[in-house]
Parts: C-alpha cells; sequence; structure tokens
C-alpha cells in the first residue's frame, strides 16, 4: 500500500493516546474520597471569613487618607442630619412665636453655609498661617468676651449674659470661639517650648498656658456660663495630657479645677438642682427636674425607629430647648433607637480619626491642635448627651455641629476644617494624594485625547 502524501503546510492528526480504563480515575489520589453530594466551600469555614474580614477592615483602616475621608464623612453627615433635627425640632417653637415654620432652620442653615466657607478655608491653610493666627484669634476673642460684660453691649440670654447683640435677631457668643482660640494658641505654645526643649520644666509647662486659660474661664464664669467653662477646662487638661505633664501635676491641676467647680456648684442653688436631677425619674417638687425627665420621656417613646420625622410629641411644649441643649431626646424620639445610635457612631468615627491624625504626625504644633480639637468636640457631645441620658447634671452646651445656634457651629466647622487640613499633610497621605492629582492640566487632556483617539481608530474586532 503506497505512503500517504503530506501536503506541504497540512498537518497530520497526531495519535491519540490510548484511554485509560479508569481515565480521570487514574489521576485522582488513592484515599479518602469525598461524598460526591459534598463539596468544600470556596470561601472556607466561618473562622476564615472572620479572620479574612478582619484582615480587610484592618487594610482599610490603615490606608494613608481613611482619616481624611472620616473626618470629612462624618461632619458632613452630623451637620446635614442636625439642619433636618434642627427644622424637625423647632418648628413648634416658632410657630408658638408668631414666626415661620422654618425660622430657626434659616438662620441655622446661614450659618452652615458661612461654617462651610470657614471649613473650606481652613482645610486649604497650610500649617505655618494656623501658627500665624493663633495670636490674633486670642486677642480678638479676650476683647469680645470682655465687651460681654459691658453694660448696654452684653446680653443677658436664659440667665447667662454671654451674648453681643448683631443687631435684629443674629447674636454673638464670643466664648464659643475661645475653645478656638485657646486651642490654637496653646498648641503654638507648647509646640516652640517643645522645639527648645522646655517642657520638661513644671513652670515653662504651666505659665503662661494656665493663667491664659484661667483668664478666659474667668470671663466665661462672670456670665454664669458654667457648661462652656467645663469644655474649656477639658481642653485645658487635654493639651497638658499631650505635652506629657507628669501625673503629679496633671492630677493636681485636675484636683484643683475639681475643687473650684465644687464651690460654683455648691454656691449656686440654680445649679444644684441641677446636680439633683441626674438619673430623676419625676419632676420632683416645683417641676426642678422637668426638662430631664421630658427628656427621657422622649428617648423612651422612641422604640426602634422612632415615630417618625416631624412626629415628636416633646415638641409640642413639653420639653423646653428641643432644638438645641436637648435636639438628642427629639432625634431618639422621632428616629429611634436607630437615630441615635447612628448619631454616635458619627461622632465616635469623627473622634477616632482626630486621635488618629494626632497620633501619626510628626508636626509637634499638629499633635497638640488635633487632640485639642479632639478633646472639644467629644468632650462636649458627652456632656450633651450624658445630660440628656440623666447621667450627668443638665450643663446647657449644645450638641457640636448638630444643636441649633450659629454662634457654636461657626468656629466648630472652623474647628473641623484644621483637622481636615492635618489630615491633608500626613507624609502617606501627601503621597496619596500627589499620585491621584495630575502635574498639570495638559498632561491630563491629551492622555484623555489620546485614549478617545485610540478608541475611534481602532478597527471592528470583524474586519481583518
Amino acid at each position: 500500500m503506497p505512503a500517504r502524501q503530506v501536503l506541504p503546510g497540512r498537518r497530520t492528526p497526531a495519535a491519540k493516546p490510548a484511554r485509560s480504563p479508569r481515565g480521570a480515575a487514574a489521576l485522582r489520589p488513592q484515599g479518602r474520597r469525598r461524598p460526591s453530594g459534598l463539596r468544600r466551600p470556596a470561601g472556607g469555614g466561618p473562622l476564615t471569613r472572620i479572620r479574612r474580614t478582619q484582615q480587610q477592615l484592618r487594610r482599610a483602616w490603615d490606608r494613608p487618607l481613611t482619616a481624611y475621608y472620616l473626618i470629612f464623612g462624618s461632619s458632613l453627615l452630623i451637620t446635614v442630619l442636625g439642619l433636618v433635627m434642627v427644622y424637625s425640632a423647632s418648628m413648634i417653637k416658632a410657630l408658638q412665636l408668631g414666626l415661620g415654620d422654618a425660622y430657626f432652620f434659616k438662620k441655622q442653615f446661614l450659618a452652615a453655609l458661612i461654617g462651610a466657607l470657614l471649613l473650606f478655608a481652613a482645610s486649604r491653610m497650610p500649617v505655618k498661617l494656623h501658627r500665624a493666627l493663633s495670636y490674633p484669634v486670642l486677642a480678638g476673642t479676650l476683647f469680645l468676651m470682655v465687651l460681654v460684660q459691658v453694660p448696654g453691649i452684653g446680653v443677658a440670654v436664659n440667665g447667662n449674659q454671654n451674648w453681643i447683640s448683631l443687631g435684629g435677631p443674629f447674636m454673638l457668643q464670643p466664648s464659643e470661639f475661645g475653645k478656638l482660640a485657646l486651642i490654637l494658641w496653646g498648641a503654638d505654645l507648647l509646640a516652640r517650648k517643645g522645639d527648645r526643649e522646655l517642657l520638661g520644666q513644671w513652670k515653662h509647662l504651666l505659665v503662661p498656658l494656665v493663667p491664659v486659660a484661667f483668664l478666659l474661664l474667668g470671663l466665661i464664669m462672670l456670665g454664669g456660663d458654667m457648661g462652656t467653662a467645663m469644655i474649656l477646662g477639658a481642653i485645658l487638661l487635654g493639651l497638658l495630657w499631650l505635652a506629657g505633664a507628669p501625673t503629679r501635676l496633671f492630677a493636681g491641676v485636675l484636683a484643683f479645677a475639681g475643687v473650684i467647680i465644687a464651690l460654683l456648684i455648691k454656691t449656686s442653688p440654680h445649679r444644684m438642682s441641677r446636680l439633683s436631677c441626674i438619673a430623676a425619674t419625676e419632676p420632683g417638687k416645683d417641676d426642678l427636674c422637668w426638662q430631664a425627665v421630658h427628656g427621657i420621656y422622649a428617648l423612651a417613646s422612641g422604640g426602634w425607629f422612632g415615630s417618625g420625622l416631624g412626629a415628636s410629641v416633646e415638641k409640642w411644649g413639653q420639653l423646653p430647648e428641643a432644638h438645641t441643649d436637648f435636639i438628642f431626646a427629639i432625634t431618639g424620639e422621632e428616629l429611634g433607637l436607630a437615630g441615635t445610635l447612628s448619631v454616635l457612631a458619627l461622632f465616635a468615627a469623627l473622634g477616632y480619626a482626630g486621635i488618629r491624625v494626632a497620633g501619626r504626625t510628626e508636626d509637634s504644633f499638629v499633635r497638640y491642635a488635633a487632640g485639642g480639637v479632639t478633646t472639644w468636640i467629644t468632650a462636649q457631645a458627652v456632656i450633651n448627651i450624658g445630660a440628656v441620658l440623666g447621667l450627668l447634671p443638665i450643663a446647657g452646651v449644645p450638641l457640636p455641629l448638630f444643636s441649633y445656634g450659629g454662634s457654636a457651629l461657626l468656629p466648630t466647622m472652623f474647628a473641623v476644617g484644621l483637622l481636615i487640613a492635618f489630615a491633608r499633610e500626613e507624609p502617606a497621605a501627601r503621597a496619596a494624594l500627589a499620585m491621584r492629582r495630575p502635574k498639570n492640566g495638559r498632561l491630563r487632556t491629551g492622555q484623555r485625547w489620546k485614549t478617545m483617539r485610540r478608541r475611534v481608530t481602532r478597527r471592528p474586532s470583524g474586519e481583518r
């Protein structure tokens, strides 16, 4: 039989290997077989999934821009939710005063717009400019706080003379700016002394930081604002702690502040009545604990998901200061436990991000300023929420970024802008932001044009 001729370019079919009688079973390892109906899950067991989730969360927390996004996102959500709750909690009060139902909301919205401009400006300022502003801000705040005590200029609200009328319905509370002034000036002072290695000496650690702080506290207490004085004292203790004050010195300052607070409470029947309303369940004699008890009533009636926005009962005249100091109680009544836990989670995220910024920076001024702002916001939130829950005495301080009050909102938003600027200044964050932005606009435009031209001139897949 003649040999089969192979034409050029034509392949000969390869010889097929002999099929084993067992087929693929011969390649299967001999051992214990898994039943055909059971398969190993692709993701592993529950413990493996939990560990994998923990690793993913840890990697997410360790990303360079995590603090930046947390500060911006949490503060934005708190402010927006606060605007919604201010409108809901204040509409009845506004109608009772003969004003439009959105009167307080419009004022708060205007303050939020101005605060957003301050936040943007503060977030774009370099650290050197923040340090340069520390002394002018302190001097201006002290001047305004002195003006508050001048008859005819200062205005008393609810028994506290801490306001200056700006004409019409607008008033300014300079003591709120005193918190920001103490943080900026104290951080710059401690940073300069730290660079000279003087913080190891008690006199350089305390002077002039503590005397200036006591001057601010004295001017605030002249107006009778105990709540703001407590926040200012917390900021002072936070700065001393960050500066590495010895335990004995820190305990001594804390004990001295405690004695002063005790004397101020003891000598004021009004403050003593507030102290006696902790954990109260009945209004008591002469309705001394009316506000504290009705705050608990509002929280208790909210349930898991609340009665709905605008459906609060306590804001119809039962709960005083529903849109300012006790707005958290209205939030619990209308949004329920889910709403209050969301607010707490947002403040926890903001506090964590501030601590992270203070802990990872190499700049001593940034460390002190970020720690001071974080102490301010978290301490004020704890005091406000603790009073609403009946765990602390009613101090008359608003919930940061949430309660009604432009004088409190403006410096707080500027302080949040400080945290955003500091988060952007981290070395890893700077590198991540530099990788995301192009070196110039022409390069990005040219790259886009080349990509578009490639797509247009590319041949369809079916053409050869």
